[in-house]
């Protein structure tokens, strides 16, 4: 089965040629395209669905985190796919709930791996940015809510490891990794994986 995606981005060259990588990639497919903030609310309001949008910061209507709830309502996964670098940048976004966030100087196989792992429920932060929001090793206090297996899961989600790696380095079930991951947001008022990595990331000795 296909992973249904829709381009968001006012750049037609950007739209063309993410476009063409997308349709010649087996299990891929662009099922609409967006120019601005307009354009995605009216094609959500006439019955819209995609599997994951790939959505530019600066729109000319707006700001492209505007749309992320609209978008999650609709149950489509967001990547943020941006020239904004910034810790603030990206901060904002992890905070708006993006499911992923890249660059566009990113390597085509990337973009598609990206694409693939959020569609499994996974986010995707790559490592160079994580990296910009570490500042050392995890402060345990700031998770004194959580158990030491969900610790363990904590520092694994913060390394960019997806449920299958974690599930096989602790020897438990996806099922429940994601159970653990569950409860995880919860205590720490968390909307995704890529927060929880962030918070543990900035929470740094």
């Amino acid at each position: 089965m296909n992973i249904a995606i829709v381009l968001i981005d006012d750049h037609p060259l950007t739209r063309l040629g993410t476009a063409r990588l997308i349709e010649h990639t087996e299990g891929l497919q662009v099922i609409e395209q967006c120019a601005d903030i307009a354009a995605v609310r009216a094609w959500l309001s006439r019955g819209g669905r995609a599997d994951i949008a790939l959505l530019d910061r600066s729109l000319p209507d707006g700001d492209g985190l505007s749309l992320i709830a609209e978008l999650k309502h609709a149950g489509i996964r967001t990547i943020m796919f941006t020239s904004a670098s910034s810790d603030e940048d990206i901060s904002e976004a992890i905070t708006n709930g993006v499911d992923g966030y890249l660059l566009k100087t990113t390597e085509p196989d990337q973009l598609v791996h990206a694409i693939q792992s959020v569609a499994q429920g996974n986010s995707m932060l790559p490592t160079h940015i994580m990296q910009k929001l570490a500042r050392g090793e995890l402060k345990q206090d700031v998770f004194n809510t959580l158990s030491p297996r969900e610790r363990e899961i904590v520092e694994l989600v913060a390394q960019g490891l997806p449920n299958k790696t974690i599930s096989v380095r602790l020897n438990l079930s996806e099922n429940t990794v994601r159970n653990h991951l569950s409860n995880i947001m919860d205590k720490l008022g968390m909307k995704n994986r890529v927060q929880v990595a962030t918070m543990a990331l900035k929470h740094a000795k």
